[in-house]
């Protein structure tokens, strides 16, 4: 069933990209050099902090510049409902 959802995910990937305000942990290890616990980190940041930017990513412990310039074309960061 993991391996469907993945297949799924990695579909999605190719026709929207991931909304770091948003997307699940699922979602969010889709993307490359981003596994469970780095996707964990990001969702426990932006409830304190929503993303204004995908560069605000780099806020996040264990996530650096070439992580998200990797993963820059599959990324947005939809407007802060807060």
């Amino acid at each position: 069933m993991k391996i469907l959802a993945m297949v799924i995910l990695g579909f999605s990937m190719l026709f929207a990209a991931v909304d770091i305000n948003t997307a699940s942990k699922d979602e969010l290890s889709t993307l490359s050099g981003i596994g469970a616990s780095k996707a964990e980190t990001i969702i426990k940041h932006r409830e304190t902090k929503c993303f204004k930017s995908v560069d605000e990513l780099a806020e996040v412990k264990g996530i650096g510049a070439k992580t998200i310039e990797k993963n820059r074309e599959n990324l947005t960061a939809s407007k802060c409902k807060k």
